[in-house]
């Protein structure tokens, strides 16, 4: 029984009870503790002394010393503990207490009884209704208090009124400034009534179908926006028209903040309570950009169809829609300024779809009848992208080149689309003036000496591309896009798309000396233990209609189970019968498909296909890479890329990303600083005997036309399926230079463009690697070059063994002597990727490119990757090879795309 509930000394003196409590005073008992401990009625007097038997003056009867203890003792512990009640608690100065009054100490309430006073165990935790209540009532008055104040300080934003973007300016490698470009916002505000009503049912129908019934914005599409903000994501723009007005219109400030995006909500609340829906529309369509540089439905009227908006037709606002989801993926015309997916033809099917689907959804709204919108089944005719003349010739191709750089690497520079094209930046690129004037110098003299589209049908449609990069950091030093920027609009450096033919195979050599080939008689998955490292002098057979085989030596059949006869050009064999072996570096110089087919697969084509990702080349680019042809060149990389794997075997085995953009600054200092980022793809022992069996196409092979005086040059020429398309790449110690040279419909608004053969174009039989590409490689890099210290090629180390036993005598053509032969050091083979095909004419000593009877000597093509002398193609993307560039856009820089 607790202390509090004893009954306490009776007044009276003498009797039983009297003695028992005399007993008590010295013994223990359960109802007689010590006072001290029990806070007993002596001690409240402070006396000290209480004789049993006497009489207590305090207290006139029973009931009344029991309440009195009571009070006495509930005091006490509530000084002690803090807490009071009825029934109090245990003593001690940190007991809990268990009564239920809120009082101190002091005996005032706190203001918020939480932990609650009076409670034990979970239930101090437990908030009480009133403390609930009174929070939820405060917060929503603080969030209806701040949206007010939020709501009175904003203002409706006047599209007339927002600013215009600024200049960027770009410079060349120098610090000179090349071009200020970027600010010339394209806008032009119009009334509504000068806005077709398709228009406004386009963008109604596809992005808010509830537009002229909604508040003005979408609570879910903020709560989305500010999730993936906390997420570390940019914020996403307004969910309705209304939202992405307000965006638009606030061209001062595009920072990705969540004050910026609430600061948004507040304007399109306001937005949406006092402007009329029209205004609203209106002043959308007037501040979207619509791509090419175009703010507004005007401009962007002008810039795709070059009619004023009121004359547009409800296909053509259906594109325009399209647009809006942005430019870089839906132009037709195809990204300049951002990643490999944004092509001609891939933005020309994304763009077509949304267009399909936006008339679609007009029908089905009531916007458009069934019978208008049956017109509109195609893309309409859009114009030509370029209007700024300050772009024209190659600086448009550079801007663009730089400009891709800075957004595709936004991770670096903190530079997005929308940013980028808001301006303020100084863009310092690794563009060489001297050299760009140089390049475009060396086509356009081949061109205006030898291309007449008047007078030659087959001249016309030809078009030239090329690049130039630094081994030695992989800045691209010079680029030749096209004749101009305004008038030719894709890059034919960045995004040719053209095969590259036998330039492909010094990646067959150099996967060959880095893995070596297989064992025929060990496991498919070998380690590189188990391989025979390759040398220059191994032995293949150079022999034309050759079976090729696995390595471990079952014939290579198609699909069709038919057998692959790999063709050389003009059906000659190299080497002695009856094997026919050529050693690799004759077969380089000469472009024997046969031997370099053959290597590859026993090599492996993954590991040919490693090595040429390894150097530079983008995977993407690679095509066929399960099929024999792989190995003579049936992808398509752009001429950056190509330029940039050979500068690897330049820099002795060293990769380094081709770039384009050595630093950006803003009024805020450096943003952006590029570091060179350096790889060992091959050992210096691999790259440089690369180099060395390159050496000898140049000095007496196929690549005598890129002769340099005084210096040293390896490189090779490639020719492909068709002659549609033909290749120089070659390099010195100081600079890797590519040139292509192609026939392709300029009319980017035709489906389905095809690469066309180049017979008889520039008067010649047939258009080699070693032809025009040479020619226009040579006096590029005699001017490049010119002042600059020549430089010689490491020595090559021994490398690898000799493959295959019975060595072979000097390799000569066994096919009948022709008009063909030569008596120059050189043979006349030639390298067409697929045979059979119109024969080379020879008659010109070293290549020359002036000569008028159509040959071009040995350069040739690099025969049999879809024929094989049996059947007419391994798959169907082999055969389309040449339109595949086109269609996929896979070659370019950041992945490329093609035009």
């Amino acid at each position: 029984m607790s202390e509090h509930r004893r009954k306490p000394p009776q007044p009276q003196g003498g009797g039983r009870a009297a003695a028992r409590r005399g007993q008590s005073g010295s013994s223990s008992g359960r109802r007689a503790a010590p006072r001290g401990a029990t806070g007993s009625l002596s001690d409240s007097y402070g006396s000290g002394s209480y004789e049993p038997g006497a009489e207590d003056p305090s207290y006139g009867g029973r009931a009344e010393a029991r309440r009195a203890a009571q009070r006495g003792g509930g005091r006490r512990r509530a000084a002690e503990n803090g807490t009071g009640g009825r029934r109090g608690g245990p003593g001690g100065p940190n007991g809990p207490g268990r009564g239920r009054g809120r009082a101190t100490a002091s005996g005032k309430k706190r203001l918020i009884d939480y932990p609650r006073a009076g409670k034990y165990g979970w239930r101090r935790w437990v908030p009480s209704w009133k403390l609930v209540s009174g929070l939820c009532i405060g917060f929503i008055g603080s969030l209806v208090a701040v949206a007010g104040i939020g709501y009175a300080m904003v203002s409706v934003p006047n599209v007339a009124d927002t600013a215009e973007a600024q200049n960027n300016v770009y410079y060349w490698s120098d610090n000179s400034q090349m071009v200020a470009t970027g600010g010339e916002t394209n806008r032009q505000i119009i009334n509504l009534s000068q806005i077709p009503k398709a228009m406004q049912y386009a963008v109604v129908s596809q992005e808010n179908k509830t537009f002229y019934t909604d508040s003005g914005i979408d609570p879910k599409g903020i709560a989305r926006a500010v999730l993936n903000m906390a997420r570390g994501g940019e914020t996403q723009g307004g969910s309705t028209i209304t939202q992405q007005y307000v965006k638009n219109a606030r061209l001062d400030d595009q920072s990705q903040t969540v004050t910026r995006k609430f600061k948004e909500i507040f304007i399109s609340i306001k937005v949406g309570a006092t402007v009329k829906k029209d205004d609203i529309m209106a002043g959308y369509l007037n501040s979207a950009y619509y791509g090419r540089n175009a703010y507004g439905i005007q401009a962007a009227a002008r810039a795709y169809f070059n009619k004023d908006a009121i004359k547009l037709n409800p296909g053509e606002c259906a594109f325009l829609a399209a647009m809006l989801k942005g430019a870089t993926y839906y132009d037709p015309a195809g990204a300049t300024t951002f990643d490999s997916s944004a092509t001609a033809t891939a933005n020309s099917r994304r763009a077509l779809l949304q267009m399909q689907d936006t008339l679609d959804k007009m029908v089905e709204y009531g916007h458009l009848s069934a019978t208008e919108r049956a017109k509109y089944t195609t893309l309409p005719n859009w114009k030509n992208p370029r209007s700024n003349t300050e772009l024209s010739g190659q600086i448009g191709y550079l801007v663009d080149l730089a400009n891709s750089y800075v957004v595709t690497h936004s991770k670096e520079t903190g530079i997005t689309q929308d940013k980028l094209t808001q301006g303020g930046y100084s863009i310092y690129t690794t563009f060489d003036k001297k050299k760009v004037n140089e390049l475009e110098a060396a086509v356009t003299k081949v061109r205006k000496a030898k291309i007449k589209p008047k007078e030659r049908p087959e001249d016309t449609f030809v078009q030239f591309g090329g690049a130039s990069v630094d081994p030695a950091s992989g800045a691209i030093k010079a680029i030749y896009g096209g004749e101009d920027a305004t008038k030719h609009f894709t890059n034919n450096a960045d995004a040719t798309g053209a095969q590259v033919g036998s330039t492909f195979k010094p990646f067959v050599l150099a996967a060959a000396m880095k893995w070596g080939v297989r064992d025929p008689d060990g496991p498919e998955e070998q380690a590189q233990d188990e391989r025979t490292i390759v040398s220059p002098k191994s032995l293949f057979s150079g022999k034309n209609k050759l079976k090729i085989e696995d390595y471990k030596g079952d014939v290579w059949k198609n699909e069709k189970g038919e057998e692959w006869l790999q063709t050389n050009d003009d059906h000659y064999s190299y080497g002695s019968a009856p094997k026919y072996n050529i050693d690799l570096r004759e077969a380089m110089r000469e472009s024997v498909n046969s031997a370099f087919v053959q290597l590859g697969m026993d090599v492996g084509l993954d590991k040919v296909k490693e090595s040429a990702v390894d150097a530079g080349l983008l995977e993407s680019s690679l095509t066929g890479t399960s099929y024999p042809s792989f190995s003579i060149g049936i992808s398509d990389p752009s001429a950056i890329r190509m330029a940039g794997a050979y500068a690897t075997f330049a820099a002795s085995g060293e990769q380094r990303d081709p770039y384009s953009v050595e630093k950006v600054t803003s009024k805020d200092g450096v943003v952006f600083a590029h570091k060179v980022q350096t790889k060992q793809a091959f050992t210096a022992k691999v790259a440089d005997n690369v180099t060395d069996v390159l050496k000898t196409v140049v000095e007496k092979g196929t690549g005598t036309a890129a002769q340099l005086t005084g210096r040293e040059v390896a490189g090779k020429t490639g020719t492909t399926d068709g002659n549609k398309s033909a290749w120089f790449v070659g390099y010195t110690p100081q600079l890797s230079t590519s040139i292509a040279m192609f026939r392709l419909d300029d009319d980017e608004t035709k489906k389905n463009r095809t690469f066309l053969e180049m017979y008889g174009t520039g008067g010649q039989k047939k258009i080699h690697g070693a032809s025009f590409p040479a020619q226009i490689w040579h006096d590029y890099m005699e001017e490049a070059l010119k002042g600059e210290k020549a430089q010689r090629f490491p020595a090559p180390e021994s490398i690898g063994e000799v493959v295959n036993e019975e060595p072979s005598p000097t390799p000569t053509p066994s096919a009948s002597e022709t008009e063909e032969a030569s008596p120059t050091p050189s043979p006349t083979p030639s390298e067409t990727l697929t045979s059979p095909s119109p024969s080379a004419s020879n008659t010109c000593g070293n290549f020359g490119w002036n000569c008028s009877n159509g040959g071009t000597g040995t350069g040739g093509t690099d025969g049999g990757s879809t024929d094989g002398g049996v059947t007419s193609s391994p798959t169907a993307t082999e055969t389309s090879g040449n339109t595949r560039g086109n269609a996929n856009g896979n070659g370019g820089l950041f992945g490329g795309s093609t035009g």
